[in-house]
């Protein structure tokens, strides 16, 4: 019985939480003249419940079932008179009412859990109108249909690519080259959401500090297209400089994890070299707040660019593991230089794994701190190929003092 009522109880919430928005919506409203409100739409919820529990106690279906139907009936023939006094079309009330039935009905016989959380999310979508229509006039084709096609890739072709090694050297996954794209594009987009809503100057920071901490090669990419569209230069090569930051603190905690006696080789160079980053990338930000007013945003992301940038990672994943195969271990740092240029992680993974067994510490560490400067250098190239001259210039003048607080440190270590 302790349980039945609890469950009753969480019923009559659902239709709370869901009435108090529906009320709310229209407390300006004179009282009666409304189908439902607060009160209503809770005992609707607890309608739901008490209809499923009989269902329950006499093993009978049918009986939930003529309730639901019965139901909405008498709420569907009360709303249709209000719908016509009010000269309005609308039925979201009437499906949240059918909702609020159901749910109730869910969190008595089924998982009273998912019901809660269905009825948040109900009361949060039916809250958000105002804004989600606000999107969706705002909203452009060229909008849209980048977003269909950005979850299309995830959706439908990404689960379907095998997820396995085809190739002799057992370096080129289709599903990883297929996720990449999808990470490359929808750090795209979301940078183009984010300039929309936050502006060019808190867009750029966020965009480039979330997205390394995927892939700061995806953020360089993804930014010297919009500086090749006409956004402002100086902000952007100063968001991937701060991306190529946080790339190199990720480096440092995945080595933290896997081998932290790497530590005390790698890190004074590499967090000598985040630093540097930083701070040549924070100034390039600031000195940028003029350069608001040139963004020009255009479309979100294209399929032609990212496919290319595609075909090139698989070449040196391909590239990559035929010296591995035909060279053997010794080959590791030329291995790391190739696989580097447009990943730190595989490279970086693969040497902390190696430390300790069959590699030297001090092996596994320049091994990464190669794979390191190679994937700067590579950011480089790929901000060359992909974007404006002034671009790539501010870009390799913050590696160049990246690299050269890198190497100022391990001279200094080497002195010691």
């Amino acid at each position: 019985m302790d349980h039945l009522i609890f469950r009753l109880a969480i019923a009559l919430a659902i239709g709370l939480v869901v009435g108090v928005e529906r009320g709310w919506r229209e407390r300006r409203e004179p009282a009666g003249s409304r189908t439902a409100g607060v009160r209503t739409f809770a005992l609707c919820g607890l309608l739901g419940g008490v209809c499923a529990a009989l269902a329950s106690a006499l093993q009978s279906p049918a009986i939930l079932a003529v309730s639901g139907i019965a139901f909405a009936t008498v709420f569907a023939a009360f709303k249709y008179r209000e719908m016509v006094a009010d000269e309005d079309f609308g039925i979201t009330s009437i499906v949240a009412a059918l909702l609020v039935f159901a749910l109730g009905a869910l969190a008595v016989v089924g998982d009273a859990a998912a019901a809660s959380a269905a009825a948040i999310a109900t009361t949060g979508l039916l809250a958000a109108r105002g804004a989600l229509h606000g999107l969706l006039r705002r909203l452009t084709w060229l909008e849209l249909r980048s977003a269909l096609v950005l979850l299309a890739m995830t959706v439908i072709v990404l689960p379907l690519l095998p997820d396995h090694t085809i190739d002799p050297f057992d370096s080129i996954n289709p599903r990883q080259l297929w996720l990449f794209m999808v990470l490359t594009a929808t750090i795209s987009f979301a940078g183009y959401v984010a300039v929309k809503v936050a502006g060019p100057e808190k867009e750029i920071i966020i965009s480039a500090l979330g997205g390394a901490l995927v892939s700061s090669t995806a953020v360089t990419i993804a930014f010297a297209r919009r500086a090749a569209a006409g956004e402002p230069a100086p902000l952007l090569a100063g968001g991937a400089a701060l991306a190529a930051m946080v790339s190199l603190l990720r480096v440092l905690v995945i080595c933290t994890v896997v081998a932290p006696a790497l530590l005390a080789t790698l890190a004074p160079p590499a967090l000598a070299a985040a630093c540097a980053f930083g701070l040549v990338g924070g100034v390039m930000v600031r000195n940028a707040e003029g350069a608001k007013g040139e963004s020009s945003l255009g479309n979100p992301f294209d399929i032609g660019p990212l496919a290319a940038f595609a075909i090139m990672f698989g070449l040196v994943s391909a590239l990559s593991g035929f010296l591995l195969k035909s060279a053997g271990p010794d080959s590791l740092y030329v291995v790391s230089a190739v696989a580097g240029i447009v990943d730190v992680d595989v490279p970086s993974l693969n040497a902390a794994r190696l430390a300790g067994n069959g590699l030297s510490l001090s092996g596994a560490a320049v091994s990464i701190l190669i794979a390191l400067g190679m994937n700067a250098l590579g950011r480089v190239g790929f901000a060359a190929a992909a974007g404006p001259l002034g671009f790539t210039l501010r870009l390799g003048t913050a590696t160049a003092a990246a690299a050269g607080a890198a190497i100022a440190v391990l001279v200094l270590l080497q002195g010691l």
